[in-house]
């Protein structure tokens, strides 16, 4: 009974002595240790789980093999849980709803996940430096900047990407995509952030950075870095030729223009 008072109180008071990640339950804690120990580990790629069963689904994704066709789209998954997720996509059903806050999860993992936005939870460390995160999934790409690996390869030139994202972003210098239209002028950018900052300094008067030293505001993080070294003194651009160094990079191209004759 007291073990099952947990499921509604949602008290985690069975930690996790490697990792700090806590649970209503000490057969849950057992469950978890396992992924530590590598007990149930997958020999394709080294994921670790839980149990012998949430192995045995796990490998149903290297082997390709999809038993499961939702009816409606043909799409076919090598889980029945999978399947069943998928098709709240398309019911829009979402039944698992966070106390907290007014939203709503089709997927229980989702949810899980999102509790850790109240709670600030972050049980996935990193065993290199102090950086911690809220998903496994974080933490896999943190990794890569100790490893320098770099899994996401551009097809048409030779430059590799650690994130799958910054790989979608470059593809779109040889396509050409620009998919995040201006609603204000229909104005295309490649990325969000090219927006973001299109929006700010041509469409509104909202100056976000401000100067620590006298407090003045600017629209852009660039602009606030550029007037900075008025207060610091620091002179980032130097000459290749002279021991010259400027504070702007115009000045330092007027240097060259005048001084080493570059450019005529």
């Amino acid at each position: 009974m007291n073990a099952h008072r947990q499921i509604h109180t949602e008290e985690n008071v069975y930690t996790c002595t490697i990792c700090e990640k806590s649970f209503s339950s000490k057969s849950k804690l057992s469950l978890h240790k396992n992924i530590h120990t590598g007990r149930y580990k997958c020999t394709e790629c080294g994921k670790c789980f839980g149990s012998s069963y949430d192995l045995a689904r796990h490998r149903g994704s290297h082997s390709g093999e999809k038993l499961f066709e939702y009816s409606v789209c043909s799409k076919r998954f090598a889980q029945a849980e999978t399947l069943d997720s998928h098709s709240r996509i398309h019911s829009g059903e979402k039944p698992y709803k966070c106390h907290t806050c007014d939203k709503a999860f089709s997927k229980s993992g989702d949810l899980s996940r999102h509790m850790r936005v109240h709670t600030g939870e972050k049980p996935y460390k990193c065993h290199l430096c102090d950086m911690a995160f809220s998903e496994s999934a974080k933490l896999n790409r943190h990794m890569r900047v100790h490893t320098g690996e770099k899994p996401y390869k551009c097809h048409m030139c030779d430059k590799a990407f650690s994130e799958s994202a910054k790989l979608n972003k470059h593809m779109r210098v040889h396509t050409g995509d620009k998919p995040y239209k201006c609603s204000l002028c229909n104005k295309c950018f490649s990325d969000s952030s090219s927006l973001q900052r299109h929006k700010r300094h041509v469409h509104s008067n909202s100056r976000p950075y401000h100067c620590p030293y006298c407090g003045k505001l600017f629209k852009t993080n660039s602009g606030l870095k550029r007037h900075v070294r008025i207060h610091n003194g620091a002179k980032p651009y130097s000459c290749r030729h002279c021991s010259d160094c400027f504070a702007k990079c115009e000045q330092l191209t007027a240097h060259l223009l005048k001084s080493h004759s570059e450019g005529s």
